[in-house]
């Protein structure tokens, strides 16, 4: 079973960054590792589901043009709205995969420390669905605490290993460190655009 709704709810009711995303060290380097292994300066549209207060949000908005983020608790939702104000493409929604899917296609999304959150068969539903949300040339990017977590019923290991499994892709990347795992799957799996302009 994954875990409740409310039990994020009960985790913002008493704190607005109860990971510490905004003041711990981890999360900030985690946050730049995960941005410099993007392989495109620039995205069209990109998915977060799973967004939290917003904080790795505020920096895909910068390289896209369009942001759709997801978030089961509403005052995630709502924490993450307002650090978006400024950016005119982005959205946040309230919901949950796998049945909240959104329409449309994107060329990248991110899954970052919330797939072991739930089941091995719910988060295979997840996986199973990214493959026809992506453009052509689309791309999933995965980065997960690799330590056990009390009460989810999946680790890192397992999460990325269904990912692996059930993404008809090449993996681009794969970036393994004692506390974290951060991997990239694309449809298209070029390397660098050297003639890409800075903009």
């Amino acid at each position: 079973m994954s875990l409740p709704a409310d039990y994020f709810d009960e985790l913002f009711a008493n704190s607005d960054d109860p990971w510490a995303f905004q003041t711990r060290w981890y999360e900030q380097r985690k946050r730049d590792l995960t941005l410099a292994a993007l392989p495109r300066q620039r995205y069209a549209r990109v998915f977060e589901p799973g967004c939290a207060n917003g904080e790795l949000s505020l920096r895909l908005a910068q390289r896209c043009d369009a942001l759709l983020c997801m978030d089961m608790s509403a005052r995630a939702v709502e924490l993450a709205g307002q650090r978006l104000q400024a950016f005119a493409g982005a959205q946040v929604l309230q919901g949950c995969l796998p049945g909240d899917w959104p329409e449309g296609r994107f060329d990248l999304i991110v899954i970052s420390e919330w797939a072991y959150y739930l089941t091995p068969e719910l988060f295979t539903q997840v996986v199973e669905r990214l493959d026809a949300s992506l453009t052509a040339q689309g791309s999933v990017l995965a980065c997960h605490w690799r330590h056990p977590i009390d009460g989810c019923p999946m680790d890192a290991r397992q999460a990325h290993a269904l990912l692996d499994e059930h993404l008809p892709m090449q993996r681009t990347l794969r970036h393994e460190e004692t506390d974290f795992v951060l991997e990239m799957w694309s449809k298209q799996p070029g390397g660098i655009d050297l003639d890409e302009q800075v903009r």
